[in-house]
């Protein structure tokens, strides 16, 4: 009996450790299949207990292993979510990871390096759930589809026409940024002065005749119209709300990309992700939702906001 209890335990030290090892990448992985970082710690909880009642006896891949118990836990919150946002009007955007400081350290560096822009992570809300656990678990973290059919309750050459699919979906869709991030940062400058001024010209000048301007306000009172479309449309909007609220606006990083922040000495009020694709903002994605903002991640310097609100929180 002791003998046994010895092994327990040290199987779940070890458990333990590999789980903790792993944390990033799973934390990634949900991350990238909910968009939402909040929704993703939950995932990540459940997969712990799963792991627990599973155990590990004759795992050659540990992180795989995990990755699929990380999987099977989203793809069910995905389903249920979706019947959720059936409900919804309005938009639902996904839930921002916010950079304020320029002078990152290595893990923050690293973070941002393998972010997912706004504009993807909107897009792959516009995937079926199944759609989205293949193409993630396949095309951003390499898991074979013979691992990915358990997950998704299809076979493999199924799992394989999921991803697929998804390709195709997010093949049409601008999801990828100019890759310098001075020109980005440049060009949202120029956006926020220009809604600073309500300046209609300005902003027509840095907006893409095709622009998608996206709001989620929450649940209750729509606090803009849920969807813009049109250089005009979206300028017209920004010229007239600027000047009263760019004021509270700053620069920063969301989801690695240029982005904007506005925060009063209450706390966050917005954020905004913006797409600049050929020197042209394409997409903007606006959170108002107070409720999901209050929850929204902010890396900044140790000592900064973000920390005395988690500070204050605890």
């Amino acid at each position: 009996m002791t003998i046994r209890r010895n092994e327990t335990m040290r199987d779940l030290s070890w458990l333990t450790d590999e789980f903790e090892h792993h944390r990033p990448q799973l934390r990634a992985v949900a991350y990238r299949m909910l968009g939402s970082v909040t929704e993703a710690d939950d995932a990540l909880q459940d997969a712990w207990i799963r792991v627990n009642r599973t155990g590990s006896n004759d795992i050659d891949n540990v992180g795989g292993w995990l990755t699929t118990i990380v999987g099977r836990v989203c793809i069910d919150m995905l389903r249920s979510r979706k019947a959720r946002h059936e409900s919804l009007i309005g938009t639902w955007l996904p839930e921002p990871v916010v950079t304020i400081d320029e002078g990152l350290g290595p893990e923050q560096a690293t973070l941002l390096a393998e972010s997912v822009g706004m504009a993807m992570l909107v897009v792959l809300e516009s995937l079926e759930p199944d759609e989205r656990v293949a193409f993630v678990l396949h095309d951003m973290f390499a898991l074979p589809y013979d691992e990915i059919a358990p997950i998704v309750g299809r076979s493999s050459p199924a799992a394989r026409q999921l991803a697929s699919r998804a390709r195709r979906r997010i093949r049409g869709a601008a999801t990828a940024p100019d890759p310098d991030l001075t020109k980005q940062r440049q060009v949202v400058a120029a956006f926020l002065a220009a809604a600073r001024a309500g300046d209609f010209e300005s902003l027509l000048a840095v907006l893409d005749p095709d622009v998608v301007f996206r709001v989620d306000s929450g649940p209750g009172k729509q606090l803009a119209p849920p969807i813009l479309t049109g250089a005009a449309d979206v300028a017209r909007q920004a010229a007239a709300t600027g000047p009263r609220f760019a004021t509270l606006c700053e620069p920063c990083l969301v989801n690695g990309a240029a982005g904007i922040i506005a925060r009063t000495s209450h706390g966050v009020i917005a954020v905004v992700g913006m797409t600049v694709i050929a020197a042209r903002v394409v997409e903007i994605d606006l959170m108002l939702d107070s409720a999901r903002l209050a929850a929204v991640e902010i890396q900044e310097p140790t000592g900064g906001p973000a920390e005395e609100t988690s500070e204050r929180r605890s």
